[in-house]
């Protein structure tokens, strides 16, 4: 299975839906449509500093997306590279696509000179956790939130 990773494009907005769903739907999340439609604006803006967004095909068939942000870090001079969002459709899970999704990312900010990359994930999902143990180097730090 050849998988092809290129930047997310206005004619996929019905598959990078479909796809998006199925990540919030993973992790037990519903967003309106009008939170669909505007992060689907934002991973098309023009803005170096907004959302930007990757598809990864088969055969001409979207199977996985990526969302990755830059921003600046009060510790280094380039900024880093926050991977937010990264789905596999489950069909083809275990054959390459988070890994070409995430190495795409790796390629995406090096060019944008920031090198630095990171994400997270739920300490459920063995899964993914078992591809993130291989290509990156789980850290200490635990997140905290504001509760709701």
């Amino acid at each position: 299975m050849t998988v092809n990773v290129r930047p997310l494009q206005r004619d996929d907005a019905a598959p990078w839906r479909k796809l998006w769903h199925g990540y919030l739907a993973f992790y037990d999340t519903e967003l309106p449509d009008k939170m669909y439609d505007l992060q689907f604006e934002r991973l098309l803006s023009d803005n170096p500093h907004d959302f930007h967004g990757l598809i990864a095909e088969v055969d001409g068939k979207q199977i996985g997306l990526a969302h990755f942000v830059y921003h600046r870090h009060g510790w280094r001079t380039d900024d880093v590279c926050y991977l937010q969002d990264l789905y596999a459709d489950p069909s083809v899970r275990g054959k390459g696509v988070g890994r070409a999704l995430i190495e795409a990312v790796y390629a995406a900010a090096d060019s944008a000179g920031a090198p630095s990359v990171y994400w997270m994930t739920q300490d459920f999902n063995h899964t993914a956790r078992q591809l993130y143990d291989r290509i990156g180097v789980k850290t200490p730090f635990i997140k905290y939130a504001r509760p709701a």
